[in-house]
């Protein structure tokens, strides 16, 4: 609950300094117009005093006569004639009176602002409302759709890695997280079945070692009950002594025979391999392939080939197809000298096959015919962490699917070959 909680107030913390920041950026625009409006308010104040200061440089000139079209604001100068002159003092228009050595001067100005700059006003407050609008929307929406799922979902691999693998994810329609769930789902479903099974056999073999070890209790004591008789000097007839060494013999070829049975039995599938009998075009497989190594050779400086090919369709499981061709991969990675990875393809009777070569190969020849049993490792890994079980899955899933795998070295080239079926 902890990190749930860590997770929705660390969101609520980003979102409060985003709509700090947008506030703030808002309030400099607003600031910025409103500024440039005042400016233009005042700008009729001076330019009335620009106005005086023209009429009082030119009171020597009485017909002289301002231009008006020079100013923003000042839209018409007038001078006083006199009684007769009833218009002079109206107040209809904004305006402003000035004595200029003695002779009165009406100068009429505009205060309003443009109306482009009352648009543009507008338009600020608009858009800035609608900026901040959509940014609530956003978050919320991002709360909803990931966050607030994310948090449902953020204890569960944990889960998983503790073993509670009986609680199933609740089906949820997010289109940006159904994909990932209904994946976590699949793969709690198939860890719990590998319990399942790894239980049964754990107790398959635990009833097999406690029948085997009653079974070759009997022939011990056999043996032990002669040789306490041999040692006390029981028998002293040669053909007694002779037929007591043979059951002796008779009860060691029986403990053998145990002993084989358990090391046939330890040799026994341990791992259970399902495969979908199905059909997928070879394509599907490569380009999987290609995409999920060639990134990853490229870091570590292995040339990646991939030779031509024409698209057929195969038999077998495509998501098991692709296993056995990673495993090929990751042993040439972890076996060659990363010199290059090459895939070339050949086609034979009603097979295609895909061979995977890479440089490097120190396998002595006489160790090929164990590769593909399980646990074995070959006199190259050094000391290279690795379990025995790659080539040995890569045959039992070919097997499986109607296919194939063998592989071959030539001259430091370490080549696994797989055969394909067609469909």
């Amino acid at each position: 609950m902890e990190e749930k909680g860590s997770i929705r107030r660390s969101y609520i913390r980003i979102c409060a300094v985003i709509m700090v920041i947008l506030l703030i950026l808002a309030g400099v625009a607003e600031f910025t117009v409103r500024r440039k409006n005042n400016d233009s308010i005042k700008l009729y104040k001076i330019e009335i005093e620009r106005t005086v200061r023209e009429l009082e440089a030119h009171t020597d000139d009485p017909s002289y006569e301002v231009d008006t079209s020079k100013y923003d604001t000042i839209t018409g100068v007038f001078r006083y004639n006199g009684e007769e002159d009833n218009s002079f003092f109206e107040t209809n228009s904004h305006c402003a009176i000035r004595d200029i050595d003695g002779q009165l001067y009406r100068i009429e100005y505009k205060v309003d602002v443009s109306q482009a700059r009352k648009t543009a006003l507008t338009i600020t407050h608009i858009a800035l409302a609608v900026m901040l609008l959509t940014a609530l929307a956003l978050m919320v929406w991002f709360y909803i759709s990931l966050i607030r799922t994310f948090s449902k979902i953020s204890d569960y691999p944990k889960e998983l890695s503790k073993g509670h693998l009986t609680i199933p994810l609740k089906e949820n329609r997010n289109k940006y997280f159904g994909q990932f769930l209904w994946g976590l789902d699949m793969l709690r479903e198939k860890l719990e079945e590998e319990e399942r099974t790894n239980l049964e056999l754990q107790k398959e073999r635990n009833v097999f070692l406690l029948s085997l070890s009653h079974d070759i209790k009997t022939p011990i004591s056999a043996i032990k009950l002669y040789s306490a008789a041999i040692r006390k000097g029981l028998y002293k007839d040669a053909d007694k002594l002779t037929d007591v060494a043979s059951k002796i013999d008779s009860n060691a070829e029986e403990i053998e025979a145990y002993v084989s049975k358990v090391i046939t039995s330890s040799k026994d599938d341990f791992l259970e391999f399902n495969v979908t009998d199905g059909e997928c075009y070879l394509s599907t497989v490569i380009d999987h392939i290609r995409e999920y190594y060639s990134d990853k050779l490229d870091q570590i400086g292995t040339e990646h080939m991939i030779g031509d090919y024409s698209d057929i369709l195969i038999k077998g499981d495509p998501d098991r197809l692709i296993e056995v061709f990673q495993n090929i991969y990751e042993n040439a990675i972890k076996y060659g000298d990363g010199a290059y990875i090459k895939m070339s393809f050949a086609d034979e009777e009603e097979s295609r096959l895909v061979t995977v070569e890479n440089s490097g190969c120190t396998l002595p020849e006489g160790e090929f015919d164990h590769i593909f049993d399980s646990f074995f490792r070959g006199s190259n890994v050094g000391n290279r962490a690795g379990s025995g079980l790659g080539l040995y899955i890569c045959r039992k899933l070919m097997n499986k699917m109607g296919g194939d795998i063998y592989a071959e070295s030539e001259g430091g080239v370490m080549k696994v070959t797989v055969v394909l079926s067609r469909r």
